[in-house]
Order: structure tokens, then C-alpha cells, then sequence
């Protein structure tokens, strides 16, 4: 007969805890014992195999499919092999546990869209089914209240190991479908951006089986990628990244959403990055295009000031007028040219003043607050800009050229110092 001492070695076997070479000694002390009680628990398992699968279906709903022959196969195959196992590794403790059943379980009810919880219910309902049959027919199997207590902790170290199987076979279904949802998301991202415009069909279709919800408009985000070491940025699950692209970016579903625009700039803290103006989806490229020449202006200290994320939106006159430089220095020569013979400093002085007269007003008092001078010193370079410029100030469309080279000149300026 088994002693406390001898059922615990086989327990111990059972968890894992043991070393080969303890595993043979403990099979030695228990002698013939473990194949007496393995013999007597067999008969008795397609019993006790019947009356767990019948608990599990009535009680736990997720394993309810009495019409679903296959599912009904597996949960059966399940519970046989459970069984089956145990009363091997009763037999022989230093028999490894047979692992690729749970883990096809665990990574079937990963792929059911389940968590372990209904996995986990219906193991435990299993162990105290076996227990409770095993009780009842102790006497009749001239089990002992030593044995049957020692077969009950083996139960509950099997049980464990059963719940590790499966919980590895779940985590490796969910990664494989992560990574897999990923890289659809990842595709789905290159074929927004793609030019000429993917069809509408074909962004549909792959949005479909990457789980994102086609937005009635979105945005394009530039991220320098020179702030990718400060820490990965933190984006709500609909956001598409491309943070291993050449140019790092994201594109943002319905950017104008409630709270959107807050949890962005709160993922995106620590980076530097531009949003460009929503737009339909076929204009995804667009927004981006936007946005990464907003975020190069910003590099340049033309956006001086700005950190943090910035809005393409906000600076679309400035956008304008260093879409093409190369222009707008070719207008500034001839629209400049009156200041050109002066010194530096006078030159300076005289653009900052004319700004302001063409920005906020030809009243001598108010571009001088603007300036932060003396209204009489205003009026001095106002004559100055007179004598310069003759009738030329009085045409709207030079006034309007040289506001567009100023405010060039400016930004340039801004950025250098």
C-alpha cells in the first residue's frame, strides 16, 4: 500500500519539480503501487470521462453546442486525453506531460475570440467531477483515505500544468494574430499612401481583414524620426503607424473626432511632429505630403516656437509661401530692390516697419505699438519707404507681392537667429 510519503514523490513528479535522476528513484520507492492504483483507476475513466463532459455542456454556455458534431469530438478528446494522461503519470511520475492537445485547445480558444475564463471553468469543473467520482467510489476500488487524499493533490498539481499547456497555446495564437493583424495594418497603411491612389475597392477590402473601420476623413502625421529614441509613442488602436518607414508617419482616422486631437498630441508627447488637414481617404497622401513639409519648416525655425504637435492647418499661408522658394526669391529681388543699396541693418528695419504698415494698418500709432517704438520713429521710416518706393505702395498688388516676400524674409530671419 502507498505511503503519504510515496503518493507525495509521484505528486512531485506530476509538477515537474523533480530531476531525471530523482524521477527513477522515486518510481523505485514506489514499487509496484503505482501500477496497482493506475489499474484500478482505468475501468473506471470513460465513466468519469461521461459525466465531465456532461457537466462542462450543461453548465459552462461558450461549450454548449450539442448541434456542432466536430466541436463536440473535440471537447470529448479533450477530456479523454486529460484522463488519460493522469492516469499514466500516476503510473509513472517521471513521465512528461503530453502537451499538444492543451496548447491546440489554448490556442483554439484564442482563435474563438475567448479569453481563458471559460477554459479555465471548465478544467476546474472537470477536477471536481473526477474527485467527487473518485470519492464515491473510493470504497469500491479499496482506495485508501490516504490514497484518495493524495490522488486529490495530484489532481490539482495536473490541474495547473493542464492550465499552463493551454494558457501557452493561447499567448501564441494571440501574438501569431497580432503580429499577422499587423502586418495587414502595415499594408493597408502603404496602399493609403500609395500613388497613383489605390481604387476604393481595394482599400476596403484590405481594411476589411485588418479590423480597421474605413473614416469618412483622415489625416496625415509627420514624425521626425531623430525623436524615436525618447520613447514610442502612445496612439489610440485605430491609428495606422509606420514608424519603421524611411520618414516615420501615422495616418489618423477622422482627426476632427471628439477628444481626438488631445489624445493625440498626449500619445505623441516627447516627439516632434506635424498633422496635416483632414481630408477624404483617397487623399491620404496628400495630408502626409502636407504634414512632412510643415514638420521641415518647423526643423528650419521657419514655425519658430512651435513644439510639440503642429498643425498644418494653422500655418497654411506660410505653406504657401515656401511651396516654391525658389520663386518667391526671385519675386523678393524685384519687389526688394528699393532697400537693396542699404546697409544690413537699415534694410532690417525698413522691412520690419513696411510689414507691419501692410499687416495691421497705415496708422503710425498702431504699427508702432506693434513694433514696440516711438510712433515719430515710425513715421520717419514710413517717409523713408515713401521716397523708396514712390506710387508703387498705392498698387494693391504690389502691396500684396511684397507682403508675401516680407513675410518670407521674416520666417527666414526667425529661423536663423
Amino acid at each position: 500500500m502507498a505511503t503519504k510519503e510515496h503518493t507525495r514523490i509521484a505528486v512531485r513528479g506530476l509538477g515537474g519539480r523533480g530531476a531525471p535522476d530523482d524521477a527513477v528513484s522515486d518510481q523505485r520507492l514506489w514499487g509496484s503501487t503505482p501500477s496497482a492504483v493506475a489499474r484500478l483507476l482505468r475501468p473506471g475513466l470513460s465513466r468519469i470521462a461521461e459525466q465531465v463532459i456532461g457537466e462542462i455542456v450543461l453548465r459552462i454556455p461558450e461549450y454548449s453546442r450539442p448541434a456542432d458534431e466536430t466541436y463536440v469530438k473535440i471537447v470529448r478528446l479533450a477530456v479523454d486525453e486529460a484522463l488519460r494522461q493522469f492516469v499514466d503519470r500516476i503510473e509513472n511520475p517521471s513521465r512528461p506531460l503530453e502537451a499538444d492537445v492543451f496548447r491546440t485547445i489554448g490556442r483554439g480558444e484564442a482563435n474563438e475570440g475567448r479569453n481563458l475564463d471559460p477554459l479555465q471553468t471548465a478544467m476546474r469543473l472537470g477536477a471536481r467531477v473526477a474527485w467527487r467520482r473518485l470519492t464515491e467510489q473510493a470504497e469500491d476500488l479499496g482506495l485508501t483515505p490516504q490514497q484518495l487524499y493524495d490522488l486529490g493533490e495530484a489532481i490539482f498539481v495536473y490541474l495547473d500544468q493542464l492550465a499552463d499547456a493551454a494558457a501557452e497555446g493561447f499567448d501564441e495564437a494571440r501574438a501569431r494574430a497580432a503580429g499577422e493583424m499587423e502586418r495587414r495594418r502595415h499594408r493597408l497603411l502603404n496602399l493609403l499612401l500609395s500613388r497613383p491612389p489605390a481604387s476604393p475597392d481595394a482599400i476596403a477590402d484590405l481594411a476589411r481583414t485588418a479590423g480597421w473601420r474605413l473614416p469618412r476623413t483622415v489625416a496625415g502625421v509627420a514624425l521626425d524620426e531623430r525623436c524615436g529614441g525618447y520613447r514610442p509613442p502612445s496612439l489610440p488602436p485605430d491609428v495606422l503607424a509606420g514608424l519603421d518607414r524611411p520618414d516615420p508617419c501615422l495616418i489618423v482616422p477622422d482627426p476632427g473626432g471628439p477628444g481626438r486631437a488631445q489624445t493625440l498630441e498626449a500619445g505623441l508627447r516627447g516627439w516632434k511632429a506635424a498633422i496635416g488637414p483632414a481630408v477624404p481617404l483617397s487623399a491620404a497622401a496628400t495630408s502626409l505630403r502636407w504634414a512632412r513639409e510643415t514638420l521641415e519648416l518647423g526643423r528650419r525655425g521657419v514655425l519658430s516656437g512651435r513644439r510639440g504637435l503642429v498643425r498644418c492647418s494653422d500655418h497654411m499661408a506660410t505653406l504657401v509661401v515656401f511651396r516654391d522658394e525658389e520663386l518667391v526669391n526671385a519675386l523678393a529681388e524685384v519687389r526688394l530692390a528699393p532697400l537693396a543699396h542699404l546697409r544690413p541693418s537699415q534694410q532690417d528695419r525698413l522691412a520690419e516697419t513696411l510689414l507691419a504698415w501692410l499687416r495691421h494698418g497705415r496708422g503710425a500709432g498702431e504699427v508702432a505699438a506693434r513694433l514696440h517704438v516711438h510712433p515719430q520713429t515710425v513715421r520717419y521710416r514710413l517717409r523713408q519707404l515713401e521716397e523708396l518706393y514712390g506710387d508703387q505702395l498705392s498698387d494693391p498688388d504690389v502691396r500684396f507681392e511684397l507682403e508675401i516676400v516680407l513675410r518670407a524674409r521674416q520666417a527666414v530671419s526667425s529661423g536663423r537667429s
